[in-house]
């Protein structure tokens, strides 16, 4: 086990400049630029790894998308911002989007002075200069430990999100009824071996929504699965616009009186529709039905201050705190229920 903030660097989203970068040539002086001869297969690499892709450009937006649709490559990119703001703004404004730490995106343009305002104004983002792509799919921040079927389908996920989001930003009622209306089905099961990867892709990924910034190798995951002191759960959420995938870990220590929460984690694209709390819920029941008390351990962060108020709002008090580490306990008496909004399979 490592902390979170040791963790070794992956890019989550590279973002494109278009001119001289995606294709050779600028297209506000000759509108038959050219597509780089190895651009596509670097898109479509990328989006094999689960690597989501966007555009900051100086451009005519309308243009761009013509031309991006012209050459086939348009579906690719999410969030694109294609105006006349600075590289910076347009790369703060997709990680809001997406909700990711900047820390996380590449930033890919061929111009020096782009590179080096992004490098000012967002340090946190790792440029490169697209003069020279022939190594990018080499470097390791670009490959992830594993392929899993939810990083093959993670920008199909993502445009499932920005429909919902879309809906929900005009939906009129109130919030609830508009979680309702989603039809949401949250299973949580034991994770088998099937599931070890995208377990341990979660820790690796997940910084704002994990309340102990732990992360687990892919072996360390694996004898928790055979260990008979541990239960190591993982959430899959689905709905009617299609899957969100595999959403959520939780890894209990089971001693004979006591349970103890090492980790528990969710994707930040789930921040909104109160998934943290159904799966405490489901946690708490669990060790009242095994009659033993419930702890669950909490490291503060620089990002996870939400999962300290997810273990509050569900009745955790705090019973101890020495240095960074934070110990909760719940009696699990008043458990409260799941919100009608979601459905629970457990298994």
């Amino acid at each position: 086990m490592v902390e979170m903030d040791s963790h070794e660097r992956k890019v989550k989203c590279v973002v494109w400049d278009l001119d001289h970068t995606i294709w050779r040539g600028v297209l506000l002086e000759d509108k038959n630029v050219k597509l780089r001869e190895d651009i596509k297969d670097i898109l479509e690499e990328f989006d094999r790894r689960g690597i989501l892709q966007s555009i900051a450009s100086k451009n005519e937006h309308h243009l761009a998308i013509e031309k991006l649709k012209e050459f086939g490559i348009e579906e690719y990119f999410i969030y694109p911002q294609i105006n006349w703001n600075s590289k910076g703004a347009s790369i703060k404004k997709i990680a809001k989007s997406i909700n990711i730490g900047l820390d996380t995106l590449a930033f890919i343009d061929d111009q020096p002075f782009e590179r080096e305002e992004v490098s000012f104004t967002v340090p946190e983002v790792m440029c490169i200069d697209a003069t020279d792509l022939s190594n990018l799919l080499d470097l390791p921040e670009m490959n992830p430990r594993f392929l899993t079927n939810d990083s093959k389908n993670r920008r199909s996920m993502y445009l499932s999100d920005i429909e919902r989001n879309k809906i929900e930003e005009s939906y009129e009622g109130a919030k609830e009824e508009f979680l309702e209306s989603l039809n949401m089905v949250l299973s949580i099961s034991p994770v088998d071996d099937g599931d070890l990867q995208r377990a341990e892709e979660l820790t690796v990924r997940t910084h704002q929504l994990n309340a102990t910034g732990y992360t687990y190798s892919y072996e360390e995951l694996g004898s928790f699965v055979k260990s008979k002191k541990h239960k190591l759960l993982i959430a899959d959420l689905n709905d009617k616009y299609g899957t969100y995938g595999k959403v959520g870990v939780v890894l209990l220590e089971c001693d004979k009186d006591v349970w103890t929460l090492k980790l528990l984690l969710m994707s930040c694209r789930v921040m909104s529709r109160g998934i943290g709390t159904v799966m405490l819920n489901y946690v708490m029941h669990l060790a009242k039905n095994a009659n033993v008390q419930l702890r669950a351990e909490f490291v503060p962060t620089s990002k996870n201050r939400m999962m300290y108020m997810t273990y509050k709002f569900s009745g955790f008090k705090e019973i101890k705190e020495s240095d960074d580490l934070v110990l909760f306990e719940n009696d699990c008496i008043d458990i409260q229920p799941i919100p009608n909004y979601i459905k629970l399979n457990a298994y």
